[in-house]
Formats: structure tokens, C-alpha cells, sequence
């Protein structure tokens, strides 16, 4: 199957950088599968991508439950996955409370087992299929404030890479793509001037879109992604 063709399950696809890789992907020809909470937004989704002439299924599923993901997937035929869910609450480890820790765990760590889980078996059996999971620079680079968020995006560059080697003499790709900082409103923080800097979701939908499109014969596993403009410099204390 060359690029482009068959189904491509999106989550997190409702906003941000999931939003731009459904529409990227829906543009390459693929039928896009997107998932998210809010019913609302993936509605919005599809109706985009129809109006341009494309294919969406949009799937509301809250995917730190593992019981109702399983339900929602149950039966779909899926080519490519492009994990892309997560959430990110950047303070203190001292600060951050149980449950914000668990909502971090919960949807960046615990749902790839969920979603992958439910699609892996049939690409296995087909002999063919894409994993890509969004990852982070900010996994392999400490700083304030990212004790768990940093952690769970280091879990999806190992995670990745065993999946990988389990894998790949199956038929099955499996890559991870890590952006560095991304304008969106991830956080909570809504972009600004201060943020035309960063890397566009266009762009991190541009980078996936170059990992599914490599022939048969090559996998790129590993994406780091970066602006080419440098952060502004913050004034000494």
C-alpha cells in the first residue's frame, strides 16, 4: 500500500497538532478516523475535510478509559495510527496535584496501550500498517516544571522503540516524531506574539506526513523536529 491510500486514525484529532495532521492526511488521500472528546469539534472536522473533498469518521471516546476506547475501536481497519492525545500541566512536582499527575499519565502513557492495543492485532494480521506516536524533545531534556510531563513523553520514545523491534519483520512501521516547542494551545496558554518562534501543528503535521510517505523498504523511526529561530533570551534575574 503506497502513501496516501487506505485509513489513518488520528487521536487528540479535534484541535492543534491533531487537527493538522487529520486535515494534512485527509489531503494525501487518506480516509481519516478522528478521535477526541468533544463530538462538537471532530464534527467541525469532518465537515472541513468534506468540503474539500475528502473522508472522516469522527469517534468521541475519552481515551484514558480503557473499556469505552476498546468499545469505540472495536472492528475498525485501520492502516496508520498517528498517536497523538495528550495533555500537559507544567509546574512544581511539589505543586502538582494526584489527580493532575494521573490525568497526565492517564491519556499520554495509558491510552497508546488502549488505542494501540485495539488496532495493532489487525495490521499484524494483515501484514501491513504504520504506528507514528507524537512524542517530545521535552523527553530527553530536563527542565522545571516537566517532572511528569517530561516522563511520560521519555515513556513514548522507549515505548516506540521496543514496539519497533517487535514489530517491523511483521509488516508493521513504527515511529515517533518529536517536536520541539509547537504554537498551539496545549497547556491551557493561547498563542501569542511571544510564540512566533515555535514550530506551526502545520509543521508537525508536514513532519509526519514525510515519515508515512517513505518507501516500503525504509523506516524512519526516529523524527526530532525544531524551529529553525532561536527561543527569545530570557533577561538575567
Amino acid at each position: 500500500m503506497s502513501a496516501g491510500e487506505g485509513s489513518a486514525l488520528v487521536t487528540g484529532a479535534s484541535r492543534g497538532i491533531g487537527r493538522a495532521i487529520a486535515l494534512r492526511l485527509a489531503r494525501d488521500g487518506y480516509e481519516v478516523i478522528g478521535v477526541a472528546r468533544g463530538r462538537g469539534a471532530l464534527d467541525a472536522l469532518r465537515d472541513e475535510i468534506v468540503a474539500a473533498g475528502g473522508r472522516c469518521r469522527p469517534i468521541a471516546v475519552d481515551l484514558s478509559n480503557a473499556q469505552d476506547t476498546a468499545q469505540a475501536l472495536s472492528g475498525l481497519d485501520v492502516d496508520v495510527l498517528v498517536n497523538n492525545a495528550g495533555t500537559g500541566i507544567i509546574k512544581p512536582f511539589v505543586d502538582l496535584s494526584l489527580d493532575e499527575w494521573r490525568a497526565m499519565v492517564d491519556l499520554n502513557v495509558n491510552a497508546l496501550f488502549h488505542v494501540t492495543r485495539a488496532v495493532l492485532p489487525g495490521m499484524l494480521q494483515r501484514g501491513r500498517g504504520q504506528v507514528c506516536t507524537i512524542g517530545s524533545i521535552g523527553g530527553r531534556s530536563a527542565w522545571v516544571g516537566g517532572s511528569c510531563y517530561g516522563a511520560t513523553k521519555a515513556f513514548v520514545t522507549s515505548w516506540s522503540e521496543s514496539l519497533m523491534l517487535e514489530v517491523r519483520e511483521r509488516g508493521v512501521k513504527v515511529s515517533v516524531v518529536m517536536p520541539g516547542g509547537v504554537a498551539t494551545e496545549f497547556g491551557g496558554k493561547v498563542p501569542n506574539e511571544a510564540d512566533r518562534w515555535k514550530l506551526t501543528p502545520e509543521d508537525v503535521a508536514d513532519a509526519v506526513a514525510h515519515v508515512l510517505a517513505a518507501p516500503g523498504s525504509v523506516l524512519v523511526h526516529r523524527l526530532e523536529i525544531r524551529s529553525s529561530a532561536a527561543p527569545p533570551k530570557r533577561p538575567p534575574p
